[in-house]
């Protein structure tokens, strides 16, 4: 038990360390990613840096297939980004098995000073990526403290005998388990410290490590199983690569064992040197097969739109880019698919809201996701026809419909990530609104809703008319918000058990759906501003004379 504890302090900090960084510098990293995708050589230094940072190759092949499903990168620099991804883990490897477990309680408590008493965010997250590494180093320490029984047990000497005469079956096993763990780091590095402890014969390290290999790439697999074709084809090169890695290392392990052994001694090293020079090995191999494994991929794995994936686009043709009046009336039509979906969030926000409907929340969220991702291919696919020589007024268009779609996106956040919390809160704590508040909550939501229709119609029509009735839309709906906070506090005054109960989520809502509304009414701006109808500022003049200059 003491070592199933350790290895699961193990994994829990390895999680903690890459959880850290991504909130840290996770925006920074996918900008690093997403700059050296231009040639095989950047993209494997890229990949190589990412996963030195992150410890996570899982976590830089997931990265490098949204980029590929977007269209932002080629196959060839994915698949490079990979191989350099695999040589990372190694690096971080060779770090964990040095002598340096006397950092572990360093590290865990300047760690914890940075978590508790950051004032930033960055800090604190930069606090938990260094708790992570002394957990790290510290459950290193106890696999090897607490592997005494192993030693000691004959059931397992002779499971461990069995398995080195059987290599095969060995790879299979430890795949399954680095499957399992979702981390072929975390195999090798508890390889590397049951074979420091002799808990296991140096023979056997060679097919466990092989093992933890081809496990590692199974997760990428199956976490982009429902994604667009590119992205599949990234994760499966990488496992591609692994297998056929494994296939031409099998037959010569003895041999490989005694080459490693010239390196280093030290069972320990002999672990991190083997799995470093295997994935050396592929890189040095598949670097200059790019191409044909890229194109090989492409065949077993062709673009297919699935009807049935909501979030794929369904008018945004890319042969009409030439053609940026039909372009843009495909892009339009794309949008509007997004404004239906958020009609429907709408909906389900005031029924989760009304009724608790935990369906209606779950619904939502997986809308929201599917507004992102129309939202991305839309902005690309504008972007793409902004590159034609378009004229005055299809430029104008383009923005138009970029800003549109812009606001919907953000309307779809501010539902999912702001009311759908503040549902989920009021659903946790079994809270209830009073009959008054919810009444008003339910008139200005439904004052939304009518709002997205109407913004929609601007939006499509360009008529001046109804630009105006939706931007005065905006200061009535200022003016209901005002008179609904205004009754709740006087609820408050009278002591209205629900009132007080329910007052922050109540005044949230009421803060959200009129930054909901703000978004919707500013799409009247540009008709309006084209018709000269607004105002250049809407400050008084001073009434303070300016003194002359002297």
């Amino acid at each position: 038990m003491n070592l199933i504890g350790a290895i699961a302090l193990l994994l829990w900090a390895m999680r903690m360390v890459r959880t850290g960084m991504t909130r840290a510098f996770g925006g920074t990293l996918r900008l690093m990613l997403g700059r050296h995708l231009v040639n095989r050589f950047a993209a494997f230094l890229a990949g190589l840096g990412v996963t030195t940072l992150l410890q996570s190759s899982t976590a830089t092949c997931l990265m490098t297939a949204s980029f590929a499903g977007r269209g932002l990168v080629i196959s060839a620099a994915a698949l490079a980004v990979m191989l350099g991804a695999d040589v990372g883990t190694t690096l971080v490897a060779q770090l964990f098995t040095l002598d340096i477990v006397w950092v572990s309680p360093v590290l865990i408590a300047v760690g914890f000073v940075a978590f508790q008493g950051g004032q930033r965010k960055r800090t604190r997250d930069i606090g938990r990526l260094t708790i992570g590494l002394g957990l790290i180093l510290l459950a290193l320490s106890l696999i090897v403290a607490n592997s005494q029984p192993i030693r000691d047990s004959k059931i397992v000497l002779a499971l461990v005998t069995s398995l080195g005469d059987e290599p095969l079956l060995a790879i299979l096993l430890t795949a399954l388990l680095t499957w399992l763990a979702h981390s072929s780091l975390a195999t090798v590095l508890l390889i590397g410290s049951l074979v420091g402890a002799g808990a296991i014969p140096v023979a056997l390290i060679f097919p466990l490590v092989l093992g933890a290999n081809l496990g590692g790439a199974i997760p990428p697999v199956t976490a982009t199983l429902g994604s667009a074709a590119a992205a599949r084809r990234v994760a499966a090169g990488n496992a591609l690569f692994k297998v056929v890695g494994c296939l031409l290392v099998f037959p010569f392990l003895t041999h490989v064992a005694e080459y490693i052994a010239l390196l280093d001694a030290d069972p320990v090293r002999q672990v991190v040197n083997f799995h470093t020079a295997f994935n050396l090995g592929l890189a040095m191999i598949f670097i200059f097969a790019i191409g044909p494994v890229s194109v090989l991929m492409e065949r077993l794995i062709p673009d297919r739109a699935l009807p049935s994936d909501a979030g794929q686009a369904r008018y945004l043709d890319a042969t009409a880019v030439q053609e940026p009046v039909v372009a843009l009336a495909n892009a339009t039509r794309e949008t509007l698919r997004i404004a239906d979906i958020l009609d429907e969030m709408l909906r389900g926000s005031m029924d989760t809201l009304r009724r608790d409907d935990k369906e209606s929340l779950n619904r939502v969220t997986t809308s929201d996701d599917i507004v992102d991702r129309l939202y991305e291919q839309t902005k690309l696919y504008l972007t793409a026809v902004s590159r034609q020589e378009l004229g005055e007024d299809d430029s104008r268009r383009c923005n138009e419909i970029m800003s549109f779609s812009t606001n919907l996106e953000h309307i779809g956040d501010i539902i999912d990530k702001n009311l759908m919390e503040l549902a989920a809160k009021k659903i946790k704590y079994r809270l209830t609104f009073s009959e008054e508040g919810l009444g008003e909550i339910a008139d200005l939501h439904y004052r939304v809703q009518e709002n997205l229709k109407l913004a929609t119609s601007v939006f499509v029509s360009g008529d001046h008319a109804l630009a105006r009735k939706l931007l005065i839309e905006k200061d009535d709906f200022r003016q209901l918000e005002r008179d609904a906070a205004e009754s709740h506090h006087e609820r408050l005054k009278s002591g209205m058990r629900e009132s007080i109960e329910t007052s922050s989520l109540h005044l949230d809502i009421l803060r959200d759906l009129k930054r909901i509304n703000s978004h919707l009414t500013s799409a009247a701006y540009p008709i309006l501003e084209e018709a000269g109808e607004l105002r250049a500022t809407r400050l008084r003049k001073s009434k303070i004379r300016r003194e002359a200059p002297a």
